[in-house]
């Protein structure tokens, strides 16, 4: 069984207005992982993930691919401190 682990990450490119954070919820729930994301003053996607570190590997694959008419350009993660009371993965404004 693997570790929990949590992530930070900044999405830059083109992912606000291409339904990015929504993606990254939808993503979430199917790779049973916790956190959050929103949409910084800056342009970019920002979040934590928190899951088994296999879940966690795929779900930045796959925001790093980013929904159809999103253009990721970079993906930074960072790792933070696991929290224990999370629920679910919320979209955040």
């Amino acid at each position: 069984m693997s570790q929990s682990q949590r992530v930070y990450f900044l999405a830059h490119g083109r992912v606000q207005g291409v339904s990015y954070r929504y993606f990254a919820q939808k993503k979430a729930a199917e790779h049973s992982i916790t956190g959050w994301c929103r949409n910084t003053e800056n342009g970019k996607v920002e979040g934590e993930a928190q899951g088994h570190a296999d879940s966690i590997k795929m779900f930045l694959k796959e925001l790093d691919k980013g929904p159809t008419h999103a253009h990721v350009v970079k993906l930074d993660q960072e790792t933070r401190d696991v929290q224990e009371d999370e629920a679910q993965f919320e979209v955040r404004r």
